[in-house]
Formats: structure tokens, sequence, C-alpha cells
């Protein structure tokens, strides 16, 4: 990831976004080709999305994203397809675990007042989203030192390869 200020677009999505909408069941084949799979990232949630999405676009959604199975590829997959960061209001805990660890901030704040499209611009070491379509600032719970230097190097496997521990 490298930089602590994101910028995109958003991409906006409800409650309850599942391991299952976030990459679908019926893909399964394709766990073992990862490129292939994020050409399919959030299509079940939105058919568009994997057309329209650009490198540092963000998903933005409201309370429990990523519920369901243990699936460690579903944020590496949103990754691949170019997003930067997901905002929502809560996430599951396993799904909230894995984004850090494939080098994806997840970042836990209010998103109601964020539309679908909105321009944003996150500063990860201050905790604000600039929200420069409508010209207004909303903070996110901090993220704390050891999880911001795991995605700094862009999640867990290559920390460790160059720190060769987790050093807290």
């Amino acid at each position: 990831m490298g930089a602590t200020i994101l910028k995109g677009r958003a991409f906006k999505f409800g409650d309850d976004i599942s391991t299952d909408l976030i990459i679908a069941g019926k893909y399964a084949h394709l766990r073992s080709n990862l490129p292939e799979l994020a050409k399919h990232a959030m299509e079940d949630a939105n058919p568009d999305f994997i057309k329209l999405v650009k490198p540092g676009d963000f998903i933005v959604a409201g309370s429990n994203f990523g519920l369901g199975s243990s699936r460690e590829h579903a944020p590496l997959v949103i990754k691949m397809a170019g997003v930067s960061a997901i905002l929502a209001k809560s996430f599951a805990r396993i799904f909230f675990r894995n984004a850090i660890n494939q080098g994806v901030p997840a970042l836990i704040c209010p998103t109601d007042k964020i539309a679908d499209g909105d321009n944003l611009e996150i500063s990860l070491d201050e905790g604000i989203i600039r929200n420069i379509t409508r010209n207004e600032s909303y903070s996110f719970t901090r993220i704390p030192a050891a999880m911001l230097s795991i995605l700094n190097e862009g999640g867990l496997i290559p920390y460790i390869n160059k720190h060769g521990d987790l050093k807290l």
C-alpha cells in the first residue's frame, strides 16, 4: 500500500454483505486462479462493479460487512479488483482480520452520509475521511500501529518476509 493518503470513488453497498456476495460460491472452482476470480468480485451485489471500479476506489457499506464463511480470498479479490479500502459501520470479525492480513484497510466509520460515486480522500494516519464531493469530513476508528505497519507492507506475509516477525 505504502501511501497513507488514499483517494478514490465510493461504491455504496448496504448492510450484511456476505462473503458469498463478495465472491459467489459458483466461482469456487477459480480459487486457484485469483486474477480470474477477482473479475467476479462483488458481482452478485452489483453486476457492474468490476466494470466500473478503478484502482484506488473504495467499497462503502453498512453494518456487518463480510459476514459468512471465512474466505481469506474475499478481501484479496477486492484488493485485486483495485479497491484501496473498505469503509463500513462494522465488519464480521474474521473478515476484518483477513482484510488486514491481506493488506486491505477495513475502516470502521459512519457511512450514511457517503453516497455512491462520492470522491473521497482518506488519511490512514489521521483517521479522517474527506468527502470531496460533499465538502464534509468524518472520522474513523484509528488503526492500531501494529495493524498500520502490516497494511503499509501490503499485508501480513510481506510484513513477516521483510521484518522476520511481528514486533509489537
